[in-house]
């Protein structure tokens, strides 16, 4: 029985290879005859240029990040707002302002703290006149929800221009349950 299916199924797959293809084969003629060939140009290869990579120069994708820096040199023009390039800086003066965050205030009313966190998880505490910020941010008011710096931002001539700014008291996301 098996011998008949198999030989069954050899003469139809054999019967299959000798069919008419003429009918086929004058479509494909027809076909081919009224089509153009038409390949695109090949586009214009440019010049490879090489760059070299020097990993010296860039920080490690795998570390964190460094807190950022001003420069420190100062184009100093006569009779115009500039900071003072002598002052010695204070810690949360190497961070961006949407680096920090207040998470808090110290104190009473007449003399109030707040509490600063750097974007390295630490806690810094500032009053009036502290410093704050990579744009020479004066402390010129600390209030519960939020603390006031008045900001030195350069304005491309060699003068500074002065700016109020906030950062504001973050907002506690963590709900207690009772």
């Amino acid at each position: 029985m098996r011998k008949l299916i198999l030989a069954v199924s050899v003469a139809t797959l054999l019967s299959g290879c000798f069919d008419d293809l003429s009918e086929v084969q004058a479509h494909m003629d027809t076909v081919k005859a009224s089509t153009q060939p038409r390949v695109e140009p090949l586009p214009e290869v440019r010049e490879f240029e090489h760059i070299a990579y020097v990993s010296q120069n860039s920080r490690s994708p795998f570390s964190e990040p460094r807190p950022e820096a001003v420069q420190d040199r100062f184009l100093q023009v006569q009779d115009c707002l500039h900071p003072d390039p002598r002052r010695r800086k204070e810690p949360l003066e190497k961070y961006a302002l949407d680096n920090l965050k207040m998470r808090g205030t110290l104190g009473d009313t007449g003399n109030i703290w707040a509490l600063i966190e750097a974007s390295d998880k630490t806690l810094h505490r500032v009053t009036l006149s502290n410093y704050v910020g990579l744009f020479h941010g004066r402390v010129i008011n600390v209030e519960p929800t939020h603390v006031e710096l008045l900001e030195l931002i350069p304005d491309g001539a060699g003068c500074w221009k002065e700016r109020t700014t906030m950062i504001q008291m973050v907002e506690n996301t963590a709900m207690t349950s009772n």
